[in-house]
């Protein structure tokens, strides 16, 4: 059951929604916002809930971006599609790993990847500003992305935030995607994972379905913005707002496993 909830607080969901949306429209990391947002606001409730009320909100923001860029943008579907039928399995096994291992174990490592993609990123001035050719054919391009999509759908499932930077990344690492081809690419595995992530949290447990329901409407109107700014922006935009978001991350992680 839903318990009633006070306007004020349904307005400061809403509003850190729309931030959230409107951020991982473009480089993903909206979690950075919704989740300490949640645990702020309804304390008593346990994690699995709360978790699963974010994806419940999240994936029609990130539905929205994937079809709203899908417009505009050329997307690589031969090699999403497949991605994200691996990040699916990946993810719903992600979930369900919570109640085996602490997630707070890979806070650390999770610290020095994000360092360590923000450093590259911000020493590499060309990285992901234009689409390069890969090197690969089209079947182990295949195998890459699939692997990709399995990891990070694990991670998003089992721990979460950085998923669409790091996706981001390595499609442009290892793929030569442009950071738009990219967060495209991104937008269409996310909505894969947090499909599953669903899944196995409304399963397993209830959700706060009016706080889902009005940061739902949020998150897809910040999306909508945040989708429309990126493609009329381009490239460096989004270059630099990822690496303000990686950055954001770090500074929360550090936070986080300092303040243990």
């Amino acid at each position: 059951m839903t318990p009633d909830l006070p306007i004020a607080l349904l307005v400061i969901l809403g509003i850190g929604s729309f931030i959230a949306g409107l951020v991982d429209a473009v480089v993903g990391g909206g979690g950075l916002v919704q989740i300490p947002l949640l645990f702020a606001a309804f304390p008593g409730a346990s994690p699995a809930v709360l978790f699963g009320t974010n994806k419940l909100a999240s994936v029609v923001g990130t539905s929205s971006a994937a079809i709203q860029y899908a417009r505009r943008i050329a997307v690589p579907w031969r090699l999403a599609l497949p991605s994200a039928g691996a990040a699916l399995l990946g993810s719903w096994f992600g979930a369900k790993s919570v109640s085996h291992f602490s997630p707070e174990l890979v806070r650390p490592l999770v610290l020095i990847l994000l360092v360590s993609v923000a450093i590259y990123t911000f020493m590499r001035k060309d990285f992901g500003k234009l689409a390069r050719p890969s090197p690969h054919t089209h079947r182990v391009q295949v195998a890459i992305i699939c692997a990709i999509g399995l990891a990070l759908g694990f991670y998003d499932g089992f721990f979460g935030p950085g998923t669409g930077s790091f996706l981001i990344f390595l499609f442009i690492r290892f793929l030569g995607q442009d950071f738009l081809q990219a967060s495209v690419t991104a937008k269409i595995v996310n909505v894969a994972t947090n499909l599953a992530a669903i899944a196995f949290f409304v399963g397993h447990g209830s959700v706060l379905w009016l706080a889902a329901g009005v940061m739902a409407s949020c998150n897809l109107a910040g999306a909508v913005v945040g989708t429309r700014l990126a493609v009329a922006r381009g490239t460096g935009f989004v270059r630099k707002l990822f690496l303000f978001v990686v950055t954001a991350l770090i500074l929360k992680l550090a936070y986080d496993i300092l303040g243990a």
